[in-house]
């Protein structure tokens, strides 16, 4: 039915919250590579050391981006975790991105961030502060 890819940190197991509240559903979803190492290393692992931390970032960022905008282009919803531990510009970018391609949003994140989220909480239509909300959110949409 809907296809929802799952965006966000990537230092919890949120996303199998999700996925396992909604089994029972005919929903698809896709999420970026949540192994921290392995996304943060896959630069430097396939095509060797670039000489310093920005060059071999800026490599496995590149990659990553295929899955990433692949997945969020073939997404009907996105979902945005925004976690307590970092800041998440990837989250950030990726809710962005979504935007431009005027998917449609739900965006989790503590009350404490209302203020610095609020263009992405403008855009999004949904801002909830947990996944049962999520998850309560996505099988009324297929009710």
């Amino acid at each position: 039915m809907y296809i929802v890819y799952l965006a966000g940190e990537i230092h919890s197991n949120w996303r199998e919250e999700i996925i396992i509240g909604c089994k029972d559903t005919d929903l698809t979803f896709l999420t970026p590579e949540h192994d921290h190492d392995s996304s943060d290393h896959i630069g430097k692992n396939v095509l060797e050391d670039q000489g310093s931390n920005f060059y071999n970032d800026h490599i496995s960022a590149k990659i990553n981006s295929i899955r990433s905008h692949t997945y969020i282009k073939r997404a009907d919803i996105v979902v945005v975790k925004f976690g307590e531990k970092y800041k998440q510009w990837n989250a950030a970018f990726d809710t962005g991105y979504a935007t431009a391609l005027n998917k449609k949003l739900i965006v989790i994140h503590p009350e404490e961030f209302i203020h610095a989220l609020k263009e992405i909480d403008a855009a999004a239509s949904a801002v909830v502060q947990s996944e049962s909300q999520v998850i309560a959110i996505l099988k009324h949409l297929i009710r």
